[in-house]
């Protein structure tokens, strides 16, 4: 009961609107399998220069 009083308003959105958080999704697809490839960065610049080259590399490629 927790979860749908939490997320209600997005609840509602989608049956309103028939919305969905499909982009959001993607998004966090690619940096899962960013992450997932090991590269083991420790400075956090050079993950965020990855994914964006990661980024760019993928769309190109489609």
């Amino acid at each position: 009961m927790k979860t749908i009083k939490n997320w209600f308003g997005e609840i509602v959105g989608y049956f309103e609107r028939r919305t969905i958080n499909a982009v959001g999704q993607g998004i966090n697809n690619r940096l899962k399998v960013l992450k997932s490839c090991g590269f083991g960065f420790k400075i956090f610049d050079n993950f965020q220069k990855r994914a964006l080259l990661f980024w760019h590399l993928a769309d190109s490629l489609a």
